[in-house]
């Protein structure tokens, strides 16, 4: 099967799309790659390359030619820039979205939007998000995401296109850009800078490994229904105020270098998902933040190669915008 995975220099979806080609497949990488795609996520993988935004359909058309399916990593997915800014996101998570869409429906080829449980909002004790529940974005990251997600649904109803939704808890693992929490705790704590946390630090997520993550979505491109929107998550719920210690701990840095600071703007307090339905085809999360956390810190321990010359230059510029003034 030949695969178009967009996106695919990202941190989840590069980890997909080595998966798929170590397991036989034809493997297309189209990514824009902006600050958070990187070539050398996929570095050791037969994959085919090609640059270019999923907003331009010469661009989709070209990479796409000959393909059987679409998996659609490509995002803009930092819920902090989008607060500082929504217009990237608007134009790549909607109108990129409705690109591929639209020429899937034309090839009538398999369609995979790979979305986030953050559509769902704010979940409250004791609940677990379902995938027929009410979309409640709180950011506009996730308000970006939910409109994608919408027009696969009407996508599916109105063209018949073949097409599912994948909706991942918080991943983590190895080449993950270091602007979100675990990797910028992590090689922050590495350095002896401040670990900036949020409020209260009660924030509470649900963790999943990026291995597992890919496993889900490559299980939903093989064997989803279309119109059907699969939870993926790693049932780990954790709050950030102990995922901290964590990362301390594991990396012998100490309690000092911990600062809470002023809150996110609009910030969910939890994130749960049942994940029954994927499940039930046989799916399963085979990692533990308690044996995978600690592997990504000594991955991140052993690669600075890789995430030091990226905490310079437009991470740095972003990295002071957002945390300067908290941390004064």
């Amino acid at each position: 099967m030949r695969i178009l995975v967009t996106g695919g220099a990202g941190f989840i979806g590069s980890h997909c799309a080595k998966r798929l080609a170590a397991s036989g497949e034809d493997v297309v990488v189209l990514d824009k790659l902006t600050y958070s795609g990187n070539r050398a996520n996929l570095e050791g993988s037969e994959v085919e390359f090609v640059q270019g935004d999923i907003a331009e359909r010469e661009v989709v058309a070209a990479a796409a030619a000959g393909a059987d399916a679409i998996l659609n990593f490509a995002a803009e997915t930092h819920v902090d820039r989008s607060i500082l800014g929504a217009a990237e996101f608007i134009e790549t998570d909607v109108l990129g979205t409705y690109v591929l869409l639209d020429y899937a429906r034309e090839q009538g080829i398999r369609f995979v939007q790979v979305s986030t449980d953050e559509v769902y909002g704010d979940v409250p004790e004791g609940v677990s998000s379902k995938e027929d529940d009410p979309l409640r974005p709180s950011s506009p990251y996730a308000a970006s995401k939910a409109g994608g997600d919408l027009q696969v649904l009407a996508a599916v109803r109105t063209y018949g296109v073949n097409a599912s939704i994948t909706r991942g808890s918080n991943t983590y693992g190895p080449n993950q850009y270091p602007e979100k929490i675990i990797p910028l705790f992590i090689t922050n704590a590495l350095d002896g800078e401040s670990l900036p946390v949020y409020g209260d630090g009660r924030q509470t997520r649900d963790w999943l490994h990026v291995e597992d993550h890919s496993a889900g979505i490559e299980l939903v491109l093989r064997e989803g229904r279309a119109g059907e929107i699969y939870n993926v998550g790693g049932g780990e719920e954790v709050e950030n105020g102990d995922l901290t210690a964590r990362i301390l701990d594991l990396t012998d840095a100490d309690a000092s270098l911990v600062r809470h600071v002023e809150d996110r703007p609009g910030h969910d307090r939890r994130y749960s998902l049942d994940t029954s339905k994927l499940r039930g085809l046989g799916w399963a999360p085979q990692r533990t933040l308690a044996d995978g956390l600690p592997e990504t810190v000594a991955w991140y321990r052993d690669n600075r190669d890789w995430w030091q010359p990226i905490k310079s230059g437009e991470y740095m510029a972003y990295y002071r915008q957002q945390y300067a003034a908290r941390l004064s």
